[in-house]
């Protein structure tokens, strides 16, 4: 298993600088935000990606994933959702997504990650909001199978996907190869799933980890590992197990005054298990 860090921590920074301030902290593999202001799709040429793509050689990084979760270029952390009832809106987020994976497969990314469907509005039933989702994966994963990039759908508490029946129930009704899960640790802990039986159960469906820690009251607030209550032993022990050998990505978001210091503290405290 190898380290990544998400350049999410680094939303007061450029991309090329959140690129040499995780690489200077040691990190292997670094998470790119498909966002503002590092590389939104939508208005990043293809001289900026190559520009992009040549720095993180040049730094010794290699990219764990897009994320391609957040909109604030044109909306915010969950919209557009893929399960808005304005059509327009709906939109806006599959060719989001495309756009991603297009982009995903230029900077030579394995994989994109993208929300549960969203958030679920007042007299949206949840049945009809995941078949409306599910109507749209099929449509991005059919370019994500021409470019040979993992489509990676990650749980979160409170949205239309939040925990591993609703996501294993999901997958059933998808039907692609290039779909999977990022498997969010913190995420699966709020909603109040044991960890090592759950990282059991989807190993199968597993293409990517986001790593970060919660409070013992399972509030879905991202701590550095070390500093909440998830039992980090238990957690890489069960993932090493399932054979799993790709990047855990820390994504510390919530630290955006001290990204470097969030960075180094969460290596330290993960490097015991990694090292075994």
């Amino acid at each position: 298993m190898k380290l990544a860090y998400s350049s999410n921590a680094y939303m007061k920074c450029s991309v090329i600088e959140s690129i040499d301030r995780i690489a200077d902290l040691g990190f292997r593999g670094i998470e790119l935000m498909a966002d503002v202001p590092h590389v939104w799709p939508a208005t990043t040429s293809d001289e900026e990606i190559d520009s992009i793509r040549r720095h993180l050689e040049d730094r010794g990084l290699t990219l764990s994933n897009v994320n391609a979760f957040m909109m604030n270029a044109v909306g915010d952390f969950w919209r557009p959702s893929w399960i808005e009832r304005d059509d327009a809106l709906r939109r806006q987020r599959i060719q989001h997504t495309i756009d991603a994976i297009i982009m995903a497969k230029k900077l030579g990314a394995p994989s994109i990650t993208t929300e549960p469907g969203g958030p679920v509005d007042d007299g949206q039933s949840h049945e009809a909001a995941l078949e409306v989702f599910a109507s749209g994966l099929a449509e991005v994963l059919r370019h994500a199978e021409e470019e040979g990039i993992q489509l990676l759908v990650e749980p979160e508490p409170g949205l239309l996907v939040e925990d591993s029946a609703q996501f294993l129930d999901l997958a059933l009704r998808v039907e692609s190869p290039m779909f999977g899960l990022n498997f969010d640790v913190g995420h699966f802990y709020c909603v109040g799933e044991p960890l090592p039986v759950t990282i059991e159960r989807l190993q199968h469906l597993t293409a990517h980890y986001h790593i970060e820690d919660i409070a013992a009251n399972r509030v879905h607030e991202h701590l550095i590992p070390g500093r909440g209550a998830i039992d980090f032993a238990a957690v890489l022990s069960a993932i090493g197990a399932t054979g799993y050998d790709g990047w855990l990505t820390v994504e510390l978001y919530p630290y955006l005054d001290d990204p470097d210091g969030a960075g180094r503290e969460a290596a330290h405290h993960l490097a015991p298990w990694l090292s075994r």
